[in-house]
């Protein structure tokens, strides 16, 4: 079963160790990524490559539409063992255009169990409705609404109790929100960098 996959994985770790021999070595070691990577599950949005870093450099969280939900567990964990044990100094909240789970959100079909994952995506939906329905189509819409979403998840990851401990106590550390293009490989800063108050970055957007 997966025999492809198995003879993927030792041609790359072959390739790896042909470049340098002490890669794995290396990387068995404690990790120390400076970057914490909030991004979508969607297989065409692959953290690491878009960035070109190595494995040991990114530190990753992804789910259906990149959300950072201050009621989900999950990214609750990973948020605060990036930020009070690996001690990351940035945190990327990547969205993509044409992202799949911000169209189910609201394209008025029914999934089941997404469809509750997906709320926020509605409630930012309703809450930008007169800028969205001014766009001249659909396609407009969908990019914006993959904007706002990007957005309002840098809020909740500024807002988080672990971040602003961590800012209390002196610790370098921004939140940052991308947007990723399918058509090109390119990301964009939306410029809404959240950082430390008294900061350059640190008020909120």
């Amino acid at each position: 079963m997966l025999e492809n996959l198995k003879a993927n994985n030792r041609n790359w770790a072959a390739r790896k160790t042909a470049v340098d021999p002490s890669f794995f070595t290396r990387l068995a070691g404690q990790q120390a990524p400076e970057y914490l990577w909030i991004g979508c599950s969607d297989s065409r949005v692959p953290a690491n490559e878009i960035v070109d870093l190595d494995p040991g450099e990114l530190f990753v969280h992804r789910n259906v539409a990149n959300l950072a939900p201050p009621q989900d567990a999950n990214y609750l964990s990973v948020l605060q063992f990036a930020v009070d044990v690996i001690q990351v100094k940035h945190i990327m909240v990547v969205g993509h255009y044409g992202c799949g789970g911000v169209a189910a959100a609201v394209d008025g079909q029914r999934r089941g169990l997404v469809d509750h994952w997906l709320h926020p995506i509605r409630e930012v939906h309703q809450e930008h409705i007169c800028e969205l329905q001014a766009l001249p189509d659909e396609r407009a819409r969908w990019d914006r609404l993959v904007e706002l979403n990007v957005a309002r998840q840098v809020r909740n990851v500024a807002s988080d109790v672990f971040v602003q401990d961590a800012w209390a106590r002196g610790q370098p550390l921004h939140v940052h929100g991308w947007v990723y293009s399918l058509t090109n490989g390119l990301v964009t800063d939306l410029d809404i960098t959240e950082g430390p108050p008294g900061t350059k970055d640190g008020q909120r957007s």
